[in-house]
This record gives structure tokens, C-alpha cells and sequence, in this order.
């Protein structure tokens, strides 16, 4: 098992976000958290990276307890792509190489020939290396997006938490962003958790979901488990129609406005 979370409740001072979590993570899994704002999914990402320290529980990383582990050691194994990164003034390739210090031996400060040519091919897979010499603050949204991922995927983890990957982006690159980290999943056997939102970009690219609502657990397992309308509308408070993508079969879910006069459930 790769990752095994048990009885999980941590948060911010007094601030308890996270009540009794528990869940199992298998190697080449890709899991999607998804809930209302303030259910927790960032503090679960936060907590499985160790920056966040447990209250109550504890969580495994391939057997370890991840409170026994270092930072350094830990970077090596997860990586994780959060919202709002701070860049500096740097260049592309300049940012990237920063996925190789928790690689770096302890008196090294500079990169060798091997984390160059790491960071090189990670830049050529996800088609960003024509912006190499290019400065951060300079790019678009979707070009930063796919800088974070590079620079994490240079740190050749096994696991990859993404916080909101495809959030502010357009459709093409939400789907750009999407397709790439099933490509990675599924050549590399890299295994994914991210934060998703939209609840049917969830429900197509993700083997398993995991509904938090109010800190805890409300609902786990393949999207059609999941994404009921019946736990659609007790969580969100909004009726929806759950229909099929005509493509892929996956869950689709249809909002019902407001102007379509519906206050209660007649079908």
C-alpha cells in the first residue's frame, strides 16, 4: 500500500478542519477529492505532506509513519502542485531545477549532469522546454500550471497531490492539464490525488473519489457511487439532473437553474 491514512483528524490551532479520516491509496490510483469550500480537501493535502501534524492519527507512506520521515526524505517519495506558488523573478528552467534539491547529497549545492538531464526530459514531456529561458512572472496561467507540474514531476515522486491543477485555466488547457496527468498515470504508474472542483472533471478522469463534507468522510468509491443526485443535492444544496457522457459513459451532471421553476424534486 502506498498510502494508508487512519483515523485522521487534524487542522489549525484550535481549529479541528479534519474529523476521523480514513482511506487507502494503492500504487496507480487516481483519486479525486472533491466537497463544498471548507470541507477540508486543502488540509488533507497539507497533512499528507507534513506540513500539517496530525491531532489524532496517523498516516503511512509505503509502511512509515510520515511524522518519522524528513522533509527532505518525504519530498523525495511525494510532491505536491498547490495554488498561488510564489516564483520570483527566475527562469522557467531555473524554477524547475528546484524539484532536484531534496535529491541534492548534503554538502551539494549546485546541480549535476544527472538533474539537469532529469529536469530536460521532464521539460520536453510536458512541451514546455521552448520556454526555458523564459521569466516566470511573463507566462500565462496555463503556461504556469504546467511549470508547477514539471518542477514536481521533477522530483520523481510516486505519489503526485495536486491542489486545483486546472483552476482559472480555459477549457483547453483544463483539458490540455487533464489528459497529460492520465498519460502520466498511466505510461509512468504514477499515482495521483488531486483537489477538484468541477465535480464532472472528477467524475472523467478520476478511478475513485472521496466526497469530504464538513471534515469528514461523506461518501467514497467509483464515481457512479458517488455522484448521485440524491448525495449531489444533500451536499451542494442544488438540484441537479445526473445523466452519462454519451462518449465515455462516466457521470455527468446537469445543473437546474433557478428560472426553470423547480424548488423540489418531481422525477
Amino acid at each position: 500500500m502506498l498510502l494508508e491514512v487512519k483515523d485522521l483528524t487534524c487542522g489549525y490551532g484550535l481549529n479541528i478542519v479534519l474529523r476521523e479520516i480514513n482511506f487507502l491509496l494503492r500504487e496507480g490510483d487516481v483519486l479525486g477529492i472533491i466537497g463544498p469550500n471548507g470541507s477540508g480537501k486543502t488540509t488533507l493535502l497539507r497533512a499528507i505532506t507534513g506540513l500539517l501534524r496530525p491531532v489524532k492519527g496517523v498516516i503511512l507512506f509505503e509502511g512509515k509513519d510520515i511524522k518519522k520521515i524528513s522533509h527532505k526524505e518525504l519530498a523525495k517519495g511525494v510532491a505536491i502542485v498547490s495554488q498561488n506558488q510564489q516564483m520570483g523573478w527566475m527562469s522557467v528552467e531555473e524554477y524547475i531545477l528546484l524539484g532536484r534539491i531534496p535529491h541534492f547529497n548534503q554538502f551539494q549545492f549546485l546541480e549535476k549532469k544527472e538533474d539537469l538531464d532529469i529536469a530536460l526530459r521532464w521539460m520536453k514531456l510536458t512541451d514546455i522546454y521552448r520556454l526555458k529561458d523564459r521569466i516566470l512572472e511573463e507566462l500565462s496561467e496555463g503556461e504556469r500550471q504546467l511549470i508547477y507540474l514539471t518542477r514536481a514531476l521533477t522530483q520523481e515522486p510516486k505519489l503526485l497531490l495536486l491542489d486545483e491543477p486546472i483552476a482559472h485555466l480555459d477549457i483547453t488547457h483544463q483539458v490540455y492539464i487533464l489528459d497529460l496527468i492520465m498519460r502520466l498515470n498511466k505510461e509512468f504508474g504514477l499515482t495521483v490525488m488531486m483537489v477538484l472542483h468541477d465535480l464532472n472533471l472528477a467524475a472523467e478522469y478520476c478511478d475513485r473519489l472521496i466526497l469530504l463534507n464538513e471534515g469528514r468522510i461523506h461518501r467514497e468509491g467509483q464515481p457512479e457511487e458517488v455522484l448521485s443526485y440524491e448525495i449531489i443535492e444533500e451536499i451542494y444544496k442544488t438540484v441537479v439532473v445526473v445523466g452519462r457522457n454519451p462518449v465515455t459513459g462516466r457521470p455527468y451532471l446537469y445543473l437546474v437553474p433557478e428560472r426553470a421553476g423547480i424548488k423540489e424534486r418531481r422525477w
